[in-house]
């Protein structure tokens, strides 16, 4: 999926704006300090090969990608501690966001499995127009997850995390040149969707280095 950084700002902007009416109730508010963000990893971090991946979860290529090239990549190179994977989330819409305050809802130990079940299930929950709706579907993923009702309206409303996770998207894809998903940065190095071999065929060239 592509767009210009302009029209990402602006999208990324927007979906914090339309959150509080979507969720029918209070956003929550703090005079405290932004919160502080972090990306989820998988794999060993002392892996020779480090793979970031910008994706959105309601990107259908991401989709793709997940259900293919990623499976084959955790379970040759993740879980076999050659690679340390690394997801950036990418706000293109505000359901994106949403999903992404759900996956982030039950912290690092269910991060992976929520992120899966939505790359999984995301023809049928981000294909609404009604967004009570989606939030609905979203809460059932998260509810499969063992997450609690309370716990993800909390996160759902929490409109401190959400600007700073927006502020830290808008801050990562200006930095490194991203204009769309998934986007690939193999030991630093950009690169675009690509099927597995090709990966694999990547990666293995890095191995290799001394």
């Amino acid at each position: 999926m592509k767009l210009n950084r302009r029209a990402m700002i602006a999208l990324a902007a927007a979906a914090t704006a339309a959150m509080t009416p979507a969720l029918a109730q209070e956003a929550t508010t703090t005079e405290a300090a932004a919160p502080v963000v972090k990306d989820f990893s998988l794999g060993s971090p002392d892996a020779k090969v480090k793979l970031v991946e910008y994706a959105s979860f309601t990107c259908p290529h991401c989709a793709n990608f997940h259900a293919t090239t990623f499976k084959d990549l955790k379970k040759d190179y993740i879980d076999t501690g050659k690679v340390h994977f690394t997801l950036r989330e990418v706000y293109f819409d505000r359901y994106g966001l949403w999903a992404a305050l759900i996956a982030r809802c039950g912290g690092e130990m269910k991060y992976f499995g929520i992120h899966d079940m939505l790359f999984d299930q995301q023809q049928d929950w981000a294909a609404s127009e009604n967004p009570q709706e989606v939030v609905e579907k979203l809460k059932t993923i998260g509810r499969a997850a063992g997450l609690e009702d309370a716990a993800m309206d909390a996160c759902l409303n929490d409109t401190a995390n959400a600007e700073a996770l927006i502020k830290q998207f808008q801050t990562n894809f200006e930095a490194d040149g991203v204009e769309g998903t998934p986007t690939l940065f193999i030991n630093g190095t950009k690169h675009g969707n690509m099927a597995y071999e090709d990966l694999k065929a990547i990666i293995e060239a890095e191995l290799a280095k001394e």
